[in-house]
């Protein structure tokens, strides 16, 4: 038996399902990755999940509910990743399993991520690492983005880099050889775009981003979605996520811009200028932090966007690939983040990275559910 397998699992912004991937850790300066699993959400769950990202009514009783329903699912995620590696649950030390935000205040002093991990624990039999954030922000941190001391970890070089991670939010790491990693959300990535094409198309998301590149983006419209946001404007770094950037923060927007505005944005139009939007956010945020024309390797759902990631290459005249050349799949690689963080909750290793969070100090990250 190896004590050295973890799991890590992720459900992201988007709510499309769960992703699931198996990591070796026996050589810690060689990580391997070892198989993976997908599993979509059933309705019921998304539904329930989706219902929760805003205040409403009996909120315990149905966060409960759902946290169980979404431990369920993940069970089933790990049997079928157990089932295609051979493996069983007593070769699995841990699975690190984040848990699916709902809220996020760290300026209030907590992060909220729906979660059953005692389920999960008698449903898979393996123990189970949770609650990732909170201790970050107990110390002053915005609990985001934690990933970037794994970036580090797997993708540093001697040579300077950035990592950016297309989930619902932008967040990126900065790699640069002989210092600590630095990061911070930059603002929406998927999520104002899944949003709108869900609205007006029918479809979950902008496959490939082929809806927006048929569209002309209104350059009004972008700066003003900008510059009528303060979160924009706070010092790095900084997270953020559902609780600002939402179909109601952008219908807000544009019924404020067509008010001071003759121009009319069509749809089909507005879905062109959020692909602008998150790529000139992003472009941002790589000035600010010192990083421009550093070459850029992409990961999360966004990846599979071909005009955001032209889009992204453009605002930032910077190279742009997926992290698979660097050795992990770009769908698998925080799923693969969070079980490196499981791996180092039981080694009992400090990874949060203040430059990317803004806490005190690192600190060990989650709380174990054993076996």
């Amino acid at each position: 038996m190896s004590d050295q397998l973890f799991i890590g699992i992720m459900s992201g912004t988007s709510l499309d399902g769960v992703d699931a991937v198996l990591i070796d850790c026996q050589n810690p300066s060689d990580i391997k990755l070892l198989g993976h699993d997908a599993q979509p959400f059933p309705a019921e769950v998304k539904n329930a999940l989706w219902a929760l990202q805003t205040s409403s009514n009996d909120e315990l009783n149905r966060m409960s509910l759902a946290g169980v329903a979404l431990a369920k699912v993940y069970a089933q995620t790990v049997k079928a990743l157990l089932i295609k590696t051979g493996y069983t649950p007593q070769h699995i030390q841990a699975i690190g399993a984040h848990g699916q935000t709902v809220r996020h205040a760290p300026n209030l002093g907590y992060t909220c991520q729906i979660n059953a991990p005692a389920t999960l624990v008698e449903l898979s039999g393996i123990a189970v690492v949770s609650d990732f954030r909170s201790r970050d922000v107990a110390a002053g941190g915005q609990g985001a983005p934690l990933v970037p001391a794994f970036h580090q970890h797997v993708f540093s070089t001697n040579t300077s880099r950035v990592i950016l991670n297309l989930g619902g939010i932008a967040n990126l790491s900065i790699l640069e050889a002989g210092h600590t990693p630095r990061g911070s959300d930059t603002g929406p990535a998927n999520m104002l775009m899944d949003n709108w094409s869900a609205l007006h198309t029918g479809q979950s998301f902008d496959q490939g981003g082929q809806w927006g590149a048929q569209g002309q983006a209104s350059q009004a419209l972008l700066a003003y979605l900008i510059d009528s946001e303060p979160w924009f404007k706070k010092p790095f770094p900084k997270s953020t996520g559902r609780d600002l950037f939402n179909l109601s923060w952008l219908e807000q927007r544009l019924t404020d811009f067509k008010k001071n505005s003759s121009s009319v944005v069509e749809p089909i139009d507005v879905q062109a200028t959020l692909q602008c939007f998150t790529a000139r956010t992003i472009a941002m945020a790589i000035q600010s932090m010192g990083a421009q024309a550093w070459p850029i390797f992409v990961c999360g759902g966004g990846a599979f966007n071909d005009a955001l990631m032209h889009q992204i290459s453009h605002e930032t005249q910077a190279m742009v690939s997926t992290t698979d050349s660097l050795g992990i799949p770009a769908q698998h690689v925080e799923a693969a983040a969070f079980a490196w963080l499981a791996w180092a909750h039981v080694q009992r290793k400090p990874v949060s990275e203040p430059k990317a969070t803004g806490a005190l100090g690192a600190r060990v990250l989650g709380a174990y559910w054993p076996v």
